[in-house]
């Protein structure tokens, strides 16, 4: 990176960590520190909402999901509309009438308090593992740029996060999204406009388009049903509602973000902005991951994005035959760039024939690419068996490196530091969140002074900052980053979302039968996972069904059939 990168990039962590510092001033209560006095606007509880779900994980890895696997990673969205109508007309005004801290303060006047405490665990272990990895992401950048060793380097990014987390609380965490959120705007924004102007002269950005969706890159909506396929119309609809009603509706890291807002209303407009915009978001980016892709088409790509391990080849005892697959590989793709300008030209007549012949040799010169970057890339894994075989990571990553000016490099690095910062405050800011309301307050030590339970809330900060840390160093071999925090997710929200549904509109069941339930489904889920082909976004309809549907035959045998009444706040 050149030095006005640095100066770019120094400078926005400067001011984003200040600015959270100062914006969150200090907390001398409970409320103030977890929910940020209730005084927010819906344009800041929008944003906040938006940032928390838009880790560096989502700028980072996606762009690459699209270049590898084409646009139909959106329809994993497409069920998120549905749950923000859902939860603004239910949840929302429940949890205002209630006048929770966190969401599982409703299961316990619901059901009882190991239910409660179960359901907090659940989020708790999942929402710490999924810290990791928006830790992990942007400390992945650095150590592949600067060659800096990975554990400092997540130490580094962790320990911001905490710095401004653990000082103003809630409020800092939502006051600072907004500076990250005009970042990570600007930064994508520039990175795509340079893209367009890098392709050659001669092919248009439509052009590279045509090119893309002839690849099959395009591929934005599939209509078959199949529950192995991951990315369907009808996995997204109803696997991914499940999804995001238990992702919005009862994870306390978006929970704790629109209880922040003024009034019902106001968290409504947050929550509906979301559901409109996030879709349109998500496009744009794999947009940008398959314009990449095209751009491709007419440079040459490095046979493996992952420079470290692509060093590691050429040094080894089979540098070589490496190299030697270097040179086919630049060989090969030079002559896909010429059938991919063929296609372009052929595309321009409207002739059917000269496109039909020129896509052909396209494909072929494509098929042949791929077949030597897999030799290569056996090569890289029986020299290094800990290697991992997926660049997904490193996609945008490579380009942005390799052809952005100077300046802009130090920007785009600063949205997806940005995007990283503000989720993984999120998430901490809601683990100790859960931690002090759910455990510390309800079981260890309750009629406490609020000021005590502050202290406790930034000692809690500092405690999931550091767990997350440690997961972040197990990271580096889970593919795909942004499919991989969902299927983390997808483990554990099933079953949550429902215990929430069968407290929300189940009332003749009581807590032992869904705890009971809850164990089972769990269990069933990640035997799922481990043992059948099963997409992931179905894990989430198979958790929540089966919690809902055992507690109902448990009921008769362990609960009590008596209806009950709602609750009021534990």
């Amino acid at each position: 990176m050149s030095q006005l990168d640095w100066v770019v990039l120094a400078g926005a962590l400067g001011l984003m960590v200040t600015y959270g510092v100062w914006r969150g001033g200090r907390s001398r209560d409970i409320r103030g520190f977890l929910l940020a006095g209730k005084e927010m606007h819906w344009g800041t509880v929008a944003l906040s909402i938006m940032a928390t779900q838009a880790s560096a994980i989502t700028f980072l890895s996606t762009p690459g999901q699209a270049y590898t696997d084409g646009m139909r990673f959106v329809q994993f969205y497409f069920g998120l509309p549905i749950a923000m109508v859902v939860l603004s007309i239910t949840a929302v005004p429940l949890y205002y009438r209630l006048k929770v801290y966190t969401a599982y303060e409703f299961l316990e006047g619901r059901f009882d308090l190991k239910t409660r405490a179960l359901t907090a665990f659940l989020f708790l272990i999942q929402r710490g593992l999924a810290a990791g990895l928006t830790i992990f992401a942007p400390a992945l950048i650095l150590s592949v740029i600067l060659g800096w060793d990975m554990r400092v380097t997540i130490l580094v990014i962790g320990g911001l996060v905490v710095i401004y987390t653990t000082s103003g609380g809630t409020r800092a965490v939502s006051k600072t999204q907004v500076v990250q959120a005009t970042i990570i705007l600007v930064g994508m924004v520039a990175a795509f406009v340079v893209l367009v102007g890098s392709l050659p002269a001669d092919v248009s950005f439509l052009d590279a388009l045509r090119v893309a969706g002839k690849a099959g890159r395009l591929n934005a909506i599939d209509t078959s049903f199949s529950l192995t396929n991951r990315y369907t119309l009808w996995s997204g609809l109803i696997g991914g509602a499940f999804l995001q009603l238990s992702y919005f509706g009862t994870d306390q890291s978006q929970v704790q973000r629109y209880l922040t807002g003024k009034s019902v209303a106001q968290s409504r407009l947050g929550l509906l902005f979301n559901g409109m915009a996030k879709v349109p978001m998500q496009f744009g980016i794999l947009l940008l991951g398959a314009t990449v892709f095209a751009f491709y088409q007419f440079a040459a790509p490095p046979i493996f994005f992952n420079p470290v391990q692509t060093e590691n080849a050429r040094s080894s005892a089979d540098g070589g035959r490496f190299a030697a697959l270097e040179q086919c590989y630049r060989d090969v793709v030079g002559v896909r760039e010429q059938h991919a300008r063929e296609l372009v030209r052929a595309m321009k007549t409207g002739d059917p024939r000269a496109q039909a012949e020129a896509q052909r040799a396209f494909g072929a010169a494509s098929a042949e690419a791929e077949a030597v970057r897999k030799e290569a890339i056996a090569l890289m894994r029986a020299n290094d068996r800990r290697a991992d075989p997926s660049d997904t990571n490193y996609v945008f990553l490579s380009f942005v490196v390799r052809y952005l000016p100077a300046g802009l490099v130090g920007l785009v690095l600063a949205a997806v530091f940005a995007a990283s910062m503000s989720a993984s405050s999120a998430e901490l800011n809601a683990l100790a969140s859960a931690t002090v309301v759910d455990v510390y307050r309800r079981l260890l030590k309750p009629g406490a002074e609020e000021r005590h339970y502050v202290v406790v809330s930034r000692l809690a900060t500092v405690f999931w900052g550091a767990f997350a840390i440690a997961f972040a160093q197990q990271a580096s071999r889970l593919g795909s980053l942004v499919e991989a925090v969902n299927i983390l997710g997808s483990l554990f929200y099933g079953t949550i979302l429902g215990i929430f549904l069968t407290g929300f509109y189940v009332h003749r069941v009581s807590g032992t039968s869904v705890f009971a339930a809850a164990i089972v489904a769990e269990t069933a889920v990640i035997g799922c996972y481990l043992f059948t082909p099963i997409s992931f976004l179905w894990y989430n309809v198979l958790g929540c069904l089966a919690v809902i549907l055992i507690a109902l035959v448990l009921e008769p045998w362990v609960g009590s059939t008596a209806a009950r009444q709602e609750p009021s706040p534990a």
